[in-house]
Parts: C-alpha cells; structure tokens; sequence
C-alpha cells in the first residue's frame, strides 16, 4: 500500500515550510550582516555574533514555534525551524577556510533540534486537550 504525503490542514508539512522559511529570514536578518570578527585588546578573537543577536534569533522564532505547537504542529514546527537554521547556517558558513564549519553546522542542527523539541513539548503539557473525534496534525 502506497502512503500519500497529506495536504491540508492537518499535514505538518505546510507548517514545516513555512517556519524553515522564517528561520532562514530570521537568520538572515539577525546573523547574516555581521560576518567579521572583534580582535581584543589582548589579541584574541571573539565574534562574528554577539550574544544579543543570537538571542534575537532565538526570541523571534520562539513565536511561531509556540503557535504552531499550540495549535498541534509540533512536528512540523520541530523539522521546520530545525531545517530552517541548519540550512542558514550551512549557507551562511561554507566559504570558512578553517574546514570547522561542517561541525559548527552539526552543532547548530542538534541544538535547534533539542531547544525547539523542548518547547514543543513544554506547549503539548500545557497544551488543553483537544475534544476526542479531532485528529491531532
């Protein structure tokens, strides 16, 4: 028996495109503009984003990962933002010299991973159940 990707509604999948869609531009906005590096008074390098850009990114997807999670799209919130940042990064990432930037990749894709199925199950918990006879999407 041969399985339909669903449409509709109740599919994760619409909801998985949209917030990778929003990941990148929340990346791209937040992340991608500032690609050089600080050099310090003691020489060494820190950079090339500062903590209150990486905390941008991170409160401007918390939004629409909790609406879709509350409405029941956990999954497709979970694949999407994870995917989203993966993707971003990858690009933003792959002219590194270094040859690091594949596990800095990695790093981002378990992290966003991990935080943003935290949350989604933090929403399911205080989630109100949903009547039954609904399917859950």
């Amino acid at each position: 028996m041969r399985r339909r990707i669903r449409s509709g509604p109740e599919s994760p999948l619409p909801v998985a495109l949209a917030l990778a869609l929003v990941a990148m531009a929340a990346w791209a906005a937040w992340l991608g503009w500032d690609q050089h590096r600080d050099v310090q008074s003691d020489g060494t390098e820190t950079g090339p984003y500062e903590a209150w850009q990486v905390l941008g990114l991170g409160l401007t997807l918390l939004a629409p990962l909790c609406w879709a999670a509350y409405r029941g799209f956990a999954t497709g919130a979970v694949a999407g933002v994870t995917v989203g940042l993966t993707a971003a990064a990858a690009y933003d990432w792959s002219d590194d010299a270094s040859g690091l930037y594949a596990v800095g990749v990695a790093m981002v894709m378990v992290g966003s991973l991990a935080v943003t199925a935290g949350v989604c199950a933090l929403i399911g918990a205080v989630r109100p159940k949903e009547p039954t006879g609904r399917r859950d999407g």
